[in-house]
């Protein structure tokens, strides 16, 4: 994990769903990029859920730089999520919709203008922002959205397999535009996937859900090296992977 002072801390939180309860104990420093594996209904996308302030905890508390967040509503944190269905509104362009990041009202100056169009080069969009969402195939609304996120530039990035309507080599460039920004800017990354390759590329460190608890993130190649049981049950087979 990259040195400095933790950063994101989920204190003995628990969360719940219905029926499904969720446990987290954990610490991770800024600049970390951690990827977040299990089956599916296992609690990932409860979890992030929960970090960008979409579902409150009913036990512990989510710290950032020592400050409970709780409180505080999903634009007041500083977190950005990306969803798997992107969220881009139908009715307006692909560049408005990128543009929200800077200004929810939409009052965007030439230098806003300025920032979409080079947020929109940088995911391969650029030429595209006069077009609506419905133009777009399924691998180019995800880089819209992508573009919005990174545009933000918050210093927290969650991410629910956005990159999962794209091909094996576009998922791996977006990985890699998300390490680069993350690197840039120092942002924490946390990733849900359901691709071992991916967490192996793109996360040092690897955080495993099963039966209602997520665990502590471990080094991702030692954690693949030497699956615990929970693992090795979730990828149908052992795995010894380089």
């Amino acid at each position: 994990m990259p040195g400095g002072d933790v950063m994101l801390t989920l204190d003995n939180l628990t969360l719940r769903q219905g029926s499904f309860t969720l446990k987290a104990d954990w610490q991770i420093p800024a600049g970390a990029r951690v990827a977040l594996i299990g089956p599916s209904g296992g609690g990932k996308s409860t979890l992030l859920l929960a970090i960008a302030g979409f579902l409150a905890p009913i036990e512990g508390r989510i710290l950032w730089q020592g400050q409970d967040i709780a409180a505080l509503g999903p634009g007041a944190r500083p977190v950005s999520i990306l969803f798997q269905d992107q969220n881009l509104f139908p009715h307006l362009s692909v560049a408005d919709n990128v543009g929200l990041a800077l200004s929810p009202r939409l009052a965007l100056t030439a230098a806003h203008q300025d920032a979409v169009a080079a947020s929109l080069d940088k995911v391969g969009l650029s030429g595209l922002g006069s077009r609506k969402p419905a133009q777009l195939s399924g691998g180019q609304i995800g880089r819209a959205a992508l573009a919005r996120v990174l545009l933000r530039a918050r210093p927290v990035l969650l991410l629910d397999e956005p990159f999962s309507a794209l091909g094996p080599g576009m998922k791996q460039d977006m990985l890699a535009l998300v390490a680069e920004v993350a690197a840039a800017t120092g942002a924490l990354v946390i990733m849900v996937t359901h691709d071992p390759d991916d967490a192996l590329t793109f996360s040092e460190m690897t955080a495993l859900a099963h039966d209602g608890t997520v665990d502590a993130p471990r080094p991702t190649p030692e954690l693949f090296a030497n699956p615990p049981a929970h693992l090795t049950d979730y990828l149908g087979h052992p795995r010894n992977r380089k």
